[in-house]
């Protein structure tokens, strides 16, 4: 029988390859680590506790994707495209179609999404700027298909079913369309790029983040609506912030400037808005990261990583006192980085030798050094262990991809 389930895996992933399904991960097979503020069940251990070092969530290794969120919950999909979701439920974003109560508050074990078509990241793809599942009061979610899939929060169109209000929606609703590649959403604001390379917003339009060159923050889209270009290759959202890059390896930015956020060499005290995408310096970055407290992070193809912002806790890793401001990229001492990811007040970082890394504020046991803080660490430390694939960081709180031997 054995044999004729890897068999079946293997067929499944050839057809899903023919059929275009890029993101399909058959082979990323691994076990689910977690570790951080367990008190909303975030951790998935069936408990409410802090761990400051990785433990394994159950026992199984055939995780393909994960996604965490800054409002206390995750999500992973396995190698039968299952989409599991655990933690807080408020707005119905873990999608068990039920209304809140507090009994149903939240969940500490992963519960299972509908459907088996959800589509997951490669390892190539993998970060938080190529999603294909992604959390904040919403929850978004790629299937093999293409199509788009939200539910949670829709006060401002977040669900892009053309509606806003108070109501929110516990199970998936499609979004128009059927060649989403990646998503990207932070709270109240959502962005998808498409096969074709176009990029798409909706949600409110806080500090010009729809890119639309218009900066009302009352002004809310309840449909997908294009910015500009057709060579869109990653999508990042962030609290205040977006990044995003091209197919040309630039990188660019809109939103709020706060703290020189937008990597534009301004005055510290810029507090303004840009509506509109502003390139940042350079032509190879390969990856950029908006973060939940006005900082920014980005790797460059030649594995070397640059932050800048707002450093408070010592997030930027840049070994500097505590809340000092940066408004260009700069470097963290490294050349083999190969993907950054933020946390709120940390960030988390993977080398291409398997090694995983932390620095920022480790309140809760959030960098996952076996300390149960509050200890600030302004340069990056490493996690135990060299097997390390897949990092992403919420709320005082992390979920750790990885495969070990």
């Amino acid at each position: 029988m054995g044999l004729k389930q890897n068999t079946w895996k293997l067929n499944q992933w050839y057809d899903q390859s023919v059929a275009g399904n890029a993101g399909y991960a058959a082979f990323s097979i691994g076990g689910l680590w977690s570790w951080g503020d367990g008190y909303r069940g975030q951790t998935s251990h069936n408990n409410q506790t802090d761990y400051s070092s990785p433990k394994q969530v159950g026992s199984a290794t055939t995780w393909a994707d994960i996604a965490t969120t800054t409002n206390y919950g995750g999500a992973a999909i396995n190698t039968d495209g299952e989409l599991w979701t655990w933690g807080i439920n408020g707005g119905g974003e873990l999608g068990q179609n039920e209304s809140w109560s507090p009994s149903k508050q939240a969940y500490s074990s992963p519960v299972q999404v509908p459907g088996t078509t959800w589509a997951s990241r490669s390892d190539e793809e993998f970060g938080s700027d190529r999603s294909k599942i992604h959390l904040t009061g919403n929850t978004a979610a790629i299937k093999t298909d293409g199509t788009l899939w939200v539910w949670g929060y829709n006060q401002y169109g977040n669900v892009a079913n053309n509606t806003a209000g108070g109501v929110a929606y516990s199970s998936p609703v499609q979004v128009p369309g059927t060649t989403w590649k990646y998503i990207s959403s932070a709270g109240v604001t959502m962005g998808g790029i498409k096969t074709d390379g176009t990029l798409w917003t909706w949600g409110k339009n806080s500090g010009g983040r729809m890119a639309n060159n218009a900066h009302s923050a009352n002004t809310a889209y309840s449909s997908p609506v294009q910015v500009p270009g057709t060579t869109w290759r990653t999508i990042s959202f962030g609290a205040f912030n977006v990044f995003a890059t091209k197919t040309d390896g630039t990188l660019w930015s809109w939103g709020y400037n706060t703290g020189g956020s937008l990597g534009q060499n301004q005055s510290q005290s810029t507090l303004g808005a840009y509506s509109s995408p502003v390139q940042i310096p350079g032509t190879n970055w390969k990856q950029g990261v908006a973060g939940t407290n006005d900082e920014a992070a980005a790797v460059k193809t030649d594995g070397t990583l640059w932050t800048w912002g707002r450093n408070e806790e010592g997030l930027l890793g840049q070994n500097q006192a505590h809340d000092a401001r940066i408004s260009s990229p700069a470097q963290v001492p490294g050349t083999t980085w190969k993907n950054v990811e933020c946390m709120t007040n940390g960030m988390f970082g993977t080398k291409t030798d398997g090694t995983l890394w932390s620095w920022g504020s480790n309140a809760d046991g959030a960098l996952g050094i076996n300390q149960p803080g509050p200890t600030k660490r302004s340069s990056p430390v490493q996690i135990p262990g060299t097997t390390w694939k897949r990092v992403v960081g919420g709320k005082n709180n992390a979920f750790g991809y990885a495969t070990k031997s």
